[in-house]
C-alpha cells in the first residue's frame, strides 16, 4: 500500500509546498492541507503504518526526520526543531515516540 491510495498526489504536493522553508512545518496544518483530517480513522491508521518504517508500532524521531521525504522523494528533511514540535504535538504520554492512537488523535483533532 502507498500513500497515493489514501491521499491525492496533488494534495500531498500542495502540503509539502506549504512547508518548504525550514522550521515552517506544522503537523496539524500539514494534515489538513493534504486531506488526511477528512479521511476515516482506518485510513489514518494505514498512514501511521506507512510512517512506522521499522514496524515497531511507534513513530520515533528518526522516522519523523524523513517524514516529508517519505511522502515526496525530493522534499527536504524536517529540522530538529520541527521533529521536536511534531513529537510534542502528538506524544501524549511523553515517552518520546508517537503511538497509533496518539497519531490518530493529533490528526483528527
Amino acid at each position: 500500500m502507498s500513500l497515493s491510495s489514501i491521499l491525492s498526489a496533488d494534495a500531498i504536493a500542495s502540503a509539502i509546498k506549504d512547508c518548504q522553508a525550514p522550521d515552517s512545518f506544522c503537523p496539524k496544518k500539514f494534515f489538513q492541507l493534504c486531506g488526511l483530517t477528512k479521511k476515516s480513522p482506518q485510513d489514518v491508521k494505514k498512514v501511521f503504518g506507512l510512517l512506522d518504517n521499522d514496524g515497531n508500532g511507534f513513530i520515533e524521531e528518526d522516522e519523523l526526520k524523513g517524514f516529508l521525504q517519505m511522502l515526496s522523494p525530493g522534499a527536504r528533511a524536517l529540522t530538529d526543531k520541527e521533529v521536536k514540535d511534531f513529537l510534542n504535538a502528538a506524544d501524549d504520554d511523553s515517552d518520546g515516540r508517537i503511538g497509533a492512537d496518539e497519531f490518530q488523535a493529533m490528526v483528527m483533532s
